[in-house]
């Protein structure tokens, strides 16, 4: 019984963390766009052997990259890239292919502008 409290409470804890954005950015990696701020570009362009078929896209100050930014069934093909919105500041980002590594960066974006980020090779 105690357990079931238990994971009940968990549930609880995740569902109002997640309903009223509490900490849950901290989690997610945030929003890609912040409403009111301006906006730049991620491109990031697959040189590496196959597939990349996960991008974590995270703000700087959050706690994990975030969950998988590409469109669910998505990937970004051998010598293909794609681009993602986000606003102007500091960002996290790993990018990869499940299985095989990822590779990492720190980027700053700049308001209108942006960084071409080749993942591979």
């Amino acid at each position: 019984m105690k357990t079931m409290l238990r994971i009940a409470a968990v549930g609880a804890l995740i569902a109002t963390l997640t309903a009223t954005g509490g900490c849950a950015s901290l989690i997610t990696g945030g929003d890609l766009i912040r409403p009111g701020e301006p906006t730049g570009t991620i491109r990031v362009t697959n040189v590496s052997s196959g597939a990349i078929n996960v991008v974590l896209i995270s703000d700087c100050n959050a706690s994990t990259y975030g969950l998988n930014r590409l469109p669910s069934g998505m990937a970004i093909p051998r010598g293909g890239s794609y681009d993602f919105t986000v606003s102007a500041g500091c960002w996290d980002a790993s990018a990869g292919i499940v299985g095989y590594g990822d590779a990492r960066r720190r980027m700053q974006i700049v308001p209108g502008g942006g960084v071409n980020w080749s993942v591979g090779g």
